[in-house]
């Protein structure tokens, strides 16, 4: 009974993690990110480039999960690289809403 509540609280506290809110001064650090960074493979107009369209309609087609696990692991054997060291995984949860058009 113990380690079933114990388990249950861990489990909540890390979904609590992962829905932490991203301060507004650092969703437009997130958003220049995008335009900038993502903008320089993917296109500043995100339609594709060196990397796949970043456009709402193509993101709609991915799960979050995956493209979390894009953003902060990165893509083996392509240009893709990990972002890990630079974004926690609650901002890369939040520019995958803001690329699905889920937040401005």
């Amino acid at each position: 009974m113990k380690v079933a509540l114990v388990l249950s609280l861990a489990l909540i506290g890390v979904a609590s993690a992962a829905r932490a809110e991203v301060p507004p001064a650092r969703q437009g650090e997130l958003r220049d990110f995008v335009s900038q960074d993502c903008g320089s493979c993917h296109g500043m107009t995100r339609n594709g480039g060196l990397g796949s369209p970043l456009t709402v309609q193509a993101m709609r087609e991915l799960g979050d999960e995956a493209l979390v696990a894009t953003i902060l692991d990165g893509r083996p054997g392509t240009p893709m690289p990990p972002w890990r060291g630079l974004l926690t995984e609650p901002e890369a949860q939040w520019i995958v809403k803001h690329l699905k058009g889920d937040v401005p």
